[in-house]
């Protein structure tokens, strides 16, 4: 009879065992095909911020909230069990509802925002720039430019200038939706400082020009150049001016200094007087007009070996280059004034 209780003890106690774990292979199976199934159809994005400092257990009710997740209990089990409850990541997302939970958490905890893109073409002006930024959904245009005009904010930055402008490096930037003005600037300002290396420092002391010279001079390359191959030697003719003080003449910076161009350059704006007008002042006027790109940079530091003085367009994004006035005229009446008549 002992023996009997003992085996029927025995063969319960196995049936239990065999159904504990029969179980536990069930919940296992279960939790795996819940992390691998999508949470639904919809393929409609949701913007999805996790402030800094949020927990996870806050983080996953902004998820439900969201419809992201539709088992609280087994979302945070599967992230415990997975050890990644500590390690979620603040930041701003954008999770489709057709991801898995398992998907959905790998995205939390890498970090990889959904950020808006925002370029900056070569050669663009503050106006332009303000433009871009507002159309890229970060505020509006005229309170970005009055910022980077603010004289405040401009020396806040440590800068010799009187705006942000030419300062702030064309690149295809990153942002977070909720990027103010500040940020956007800050970091235009320090991708130039990133640029502007050390050795550009040296040559420019070895040049006898301060980095306000440079990045000036380098604006109006950019504004001149149609073919980039020649922004050497458009360099190497505002040098030649430059040293033998003679003036730079150049239209760009003309009709910089005009308010409200209308897109037609007329003699009487060469004729006007305005700190701009290369054509009425000597040197380099007092600030950059546009955004050099590193290429007019480099471009404006290291001038080709010339003695070319003039340049003019042959209409087709090259130039005709000349070392007197003779050979110019020439040019022009080949390249602009016979072109004018036709």
């Amino acid at each position: 009879m002992v023996k009997r209780a003992l085996l029927r003890t025995l063969v319960a106690s196995l049936v239990l065992i065999f159904l504990a774990a029969a179980g536990v292979a069930y919940f296992w199976t279960d939790l795996q095909r819940y992390a691998r199934t999508p949470i639904s159809a919809d393929t409609t994005p949701r913007a999805v911020r996790i402030p800094p400092g949020t927990g996870f257990q806050a983080a996953c009710d902004l998820l439900v909230e969201q419809g992201l997740v539709r088992h609280p209990r087994r979302f945070k089990l599967l992230a415990r069990l997975r050890g990644l409850d500590k390690q979620l990541k603040a930041g701003n997302y954008r999770i489709a509802p057709n991801q898995s939970p398992e998907a959905l958490l790998a995205v939390l905890v890498s970090g990889r925002e959904h950020l808006h893109r925002l370029t900056i073409p070569e050669g663009y002006t503050l106006k332009q720039i303000a433009d871009a930024v507002a159309a890229a959904g970060f505020g509006d245009a005229d309170g970005f430019l009055e910022m980077v005009s603010d004289p405040k904010v401009v020396k806040s930055f440590g800068l010799s200038a009187e705006t942000l402008e030419g300062y702030l490096f064309p690149d295809t930037y990153l942002f977070p939706e909720e990027a103010d003005h500040g940020v956007i600037a800050t970091s235009m300002v320090k991708r130039f400082r990133d640029q502007f290396s050390a050795e550009w420092r040296e040559r420019a002391e070895a040049l006898k020009m301060s980095v306000h010279e440079v990045v000036t001079l380098a604006s109006i390359i950019e504004k001149e150049t149609g073919d980039p191959a020649e922004r050497p030697l458009i360099s190497s003719v505002f040098h030649n001016r430059l040293k033998r003080g003679m003036r730079l003449e150049t239209d760009p910076t003309v009709i910089y200094g005009i308010k409200d161009f209308d897109g037609n350059l007329t003699r009487k704006h060469l004729r006007t007087r305005t700190p701009y007008n290369t054509y009425k002042i000597k040197g380099l006027p007092p600030g950059p007009i546009a955004s050099p790109g590193a290429k007019a940079i480099e471009a404006a530091l290291y001038p080709a070996q010339s003695d070319y003085l003039y340049f003019v367009s042959r209409k087709d994004t090259t130039h005709q280059f000349s070392t007197n006035i003779n050979d110019h005229n020439k040019a022009v009446r080949k390249y602009q004034l016979r072109r004018k008549s036709k």
